[in-house]
């Protein structure tokens, strides 16, 4: 494993309850299709973004949303680690950045991400 991607012990005891708990809850739990918590109106317009898309059962959207759900909280507990190791209670840009950095499978959007950026010390002449 590479050094970047190493969490104290207790987080990935964090991660692994998240996970357990959300196949646990689509396996048993008891789902009401009618409650989102992303709007799907929203989620049907970026599927139509693609040319290629014609028509939208009214399954897919609310399959989107609920990955989006989950991809939405992993990548904040990721982020929020960070800020703990940090020795932080406020999640900032950088969390998020770092948490990307952290994940092969977070990547694609590593371009998307504003970094830090360096901070450019230029001295004046007189």
């Amino acid at each position: 494993m590479h050094p970047q991607h190493q969490f104290q012990p207790q987080h990935y005891n964090v991660l692994d309850s998240f996970w357990q708990q959300q196949v646990h809850e689509i396996r048993h739990g008891v789902h009401d299709f009618k409650v989102h918590q992303l709007p799907l109106a929203r989620i049907k317009k970026v599927m139509k973004t693609d040319e290629e898309v014609k028509m939208i059962s009214a399954e897919a959207p609310i399959l989107f949303a609920k990955g989006c759900d989950i991809f939405i909280t992993e990548l904040t507990m990721r982020a929020w680690l960070h800020a703990e190791e940090c020795k932080r209670r406020t999640l900032q840009r950088s969390d998020i950045a770092n948490a990307i950095k952290k994940i092969d499978m977070f990547d694609f959007l590593i371009d998307i991400v504003p970094r830090e950026e360096k901070v450019n010390v230029k001295t004046e002449k007189v």
